[in-house]
């Protein structure tokens, strides 16, 4: 095998390192957003504990994700009339759920959907 300068080593371990930072990036920036549909607990779940340890309280504004951190900020918007209402994970959702975020009743009436079918078509956007 052909001896490789330092400089060229330099150079080529440089541009590796350049794709994987665009790659990453790309990807970082395509899971910040997420669509599919919202529901909302049951007011059964009042007062119980939530995947983070806090009580679990329908006039708040959290929510249950399948993967997102406890205390990650997501603003959610109702893709049908545009409303949108910031949330705090604090619950873990069921894996096998279609839908892509569990909303408290609170949540789900400033994004209009409560007194509807129970679900909605939404957008998630992490909040910084």
């Amino acid at each position: 095998m052909k001896n490789i300068s330092g400089t060229r080593r330099l150079a080529i371990a440089m541009a590796v390192a350049g794709v994987i930072a665009i790659w990453m990036s790309e990807s970082a920036r395509a899971q910040t957003t997420e669509e599919g549909t919202a529901n909302f607990y049951s007011d059964k779940f009042q007062g119980k504990k939530t995947g983070s340890g806090e009580l679990y309280d329908k006039d708040k504004l959290t929510a249950s994700h399948k993967k997102l951190s406890y205390g990650t900020k997501v603003k959610v918007t109702n893709i049908e009339n545009g409303k949108s209402v910031v949330v705090i994970i604090n619950d873990r959702m069921n894996k096998s759920s279609p839908a892509v975020i569990d909303l408290t009743p609170r949540a789900a009436e400033e994004l209009g959907f409560s007194s509807k079918a129970g679900t909605a078509k939404v957008k998630l956007e992490l909040e910084k």
